[in-house]
């Protein structure tokens, strides 16, 4: 039926004098041609009027600029390129002509073709940002963090009120290149008397790159009984994550601390391999050594992307007794912005050796139930500062079948530089 409604459109066209007013019966056509396309998604009849027009007004370039598209839409390319190419060499006004070329380029992975047509499109419109946003895309297909970022300084510059581009250096810096400068406190009280609280203070100093990433990192705590100090211990670590391939990477720390409260000696290896385009598996080792004993486990973790949050189960197996302790836990991240704004929350079993707060009692708590719970929140503020803030409930057990309530409260403050 819309066949024979163009057929008599076409005709009525003639029939009135086509070719004595061009100009209305051409806009007429290309009403039409454009309803093909956007409408009816009827590209194979948006093609055939649009090569009409070309012929009836061969100056009248929005006949290519359709043509363009519908070849687009079917995914005949080079014939798409050819018509977006013929407005940019005969009519540098039409803008939707650069900008259609340069996403077909930036969609073929063609970054310096697109570059070389965007410059040219923001030399002609220097004022029309979308031109700069593309450019953008093409320049992040060469994963180069360095020439991402002074481009992004440029285009601050040209468009300083641009808020979405300041917050494109962010995220950035966040995750590729920044350094940070770090404290944070814990605090952990008890519901029994006599006990606690206790005080965990760090500073540490994070050095990433898009491969590498250091970490020093100093611990304080300080254990006290009825107001007063029963004990305090150091613990100096450093951490590495490794980037091997885009699917591979590894974590490693290297801890020496005092005996009372820390290990003199902590070890820990993992490694995580990404499979499908949503999952991450994590396979690892753990060493504790203090003065008259030592203690192994093993580390295994799942983790995936749901939507904008991350889901990671993790289990813990102690190797250094012929009884085995399990300990698991659960962790849910739901993002907001970058990768440091976001909600947390988790479930825990067990006691981990990865909890810093307990290293110094890890053989006597692993044999004992421990059932655990914990909200957190982290936020980047003033483009400059990373807060994080995370409470945590633990329903120990202290000897068999009696229990304390334990309540962790963590503050961290980071600055970006």
């Amino acid at each position: 039926m819309k066949r024979k409604l163009t057929l008599i459109f076409l005709f009525s066209l003639l029939q009135g004098g086509l070719f004595a007013q061009k100009k209305i019966d051409t806009d007429s056509l290309l009403t039409v041609t454009n309803r093909y396309l956007n409408v009816d998604k009827n590209y194979s009849e948006a093609k055939k009027l649009g090569h009409l027009g070309i012929r009836l007004a061969p100056a009248y370039y929005d006949f290519h600029i359709a043509l363009g598209r519908a070849f687009r839409f079917t995914k005949e390319i080079d014939s798409a390129r050819y018509y977006f190419n013929q407005v940019i060499t005969n009519n540098t006004k039409y803008k939707e002509a650069f900008l259609y070329m340069a996403q077909i380029e930036i969609e073929s992975k063609n970054a310096k073709e697109a570059k070389s047509i965007l410059d040219k499109a923001i030399h002609l419109h220097p004022a029309e940002i979308d031109f700069y946003w593309l450019k953008l895309s093409a320049i992040e297909l060469e994963n180069d963090d360095l020439k991402t970022l002074a481009y992004l300084k440029e285009f601050e510059a040209k468009f300083p009120n641009e808020n979405r581009i300041k917050s494109r250096m962010l995220d950035l810096k966040l995750n590729s290149n920044s350094d940070r400068i770090g404290i944070g406190t814990t605090l952990t009280t008890f519901d029994r008397s006599g006990i606690g609280p206790w005080y965990l203070s760090n500073l540490q100093f994070v050095r990433q790159r898009k491969k590498l990433t250091l970490i020093g990192r100093f611990n304080y705590s300080d254990r006290q009984s009825y107001g007063k100090s029963i004990g305090n211990g150091t613990l100096t670590e450093i951490e590495s994550y490794v980037k091997w391939t885009k699917k591979h990477y590894s974590f490693g720390n290297i801890g020496i601390g005092s005996a009372t409260l820390f290990p003199k000696l902590r070890l820990n290896y993992s490694s995580f391999i990404q499979i499908a385009s949503k999952w991450e598996i994590e396979v690892g080792l753990r060493y504790n050594r203090n003065t008259a004993s030592e203690n192994y486990a093993v580390a295994a973790g799942i983790g995936t992307y749901m939507g904008s949050g991350w889901l990671n189960l993790k289990s813990y197996l102690n190797l250094d007794s012929q009884k085995k302790y399990p300990s698991f836990t659960a962790n849910y991240r739901y993002y907001i912005k970058s990768r440091y704004d976001y909600y947390s929350a988790s479930l825990g079993y067990g006691t981990s050796p990865d909890e810093r707060e307990t290293l110094s009692q890890y053989e006597q708590r692993v044999p004992l139930n421990s059932y655990r719970i914990g909200l957190g929140y982290s936020k980047v503020i003033y483009k400059k500062f990373i807060l994080g803030l995370q409470g945590n409930f633990n329903r120990q057990e202290y000897l068999p079948k009696k229990y304390q309530n334990e309540l962790s409260l963590l503050l961290q403050l980071q600055y970006l530089f």
